[in-house]
């Protein structure tokens, strides 16, 4: 039985950069992921981790996409002493 993901796209634009000047790079790429993204957006603003509504969704949204790399490369040895810290972090988190 295949395993399915879900499927996003992912657009991401600079808008101005610190010195002042315009911003005028864009990449954009899709990526799988095993969880709902949007629920999980839903989940962590629920739970009221952080005030406001955008630090939520960019913390759920970093913290996907690092997790989702991190599955997927198992055995690169690049995550070999940080997944037992994430284990716990995700356990604890997930008990919120």
């Amino acid at each position: 039985m295949e395993k399915r993901n879900n499927t996003y796209q992912l657009t991401l634009k600079e808008l101005t950069l610190k010195d002042g000047s315009e911003g005028d790079k864009i990449v954009e790429f899709d990526f799988d992921n095993h969880d709902n993204l949007f629920q999980i957006f839903e989940l962590i603003n629920s739970k009221k981790i952080f005030e406001d509504e955008q630090t939520a969704q960019e913390f759920a949204l970093g913290l996907k996409l690092f997790t989702e790399v991190m599955l997927k490369n198992k055995q690169h040895p690049l995550f070999e002493e940080l997944r037992p810290a994430i284990m716990e972090f995700m356990k604890k988190l997930k008990s919120q």
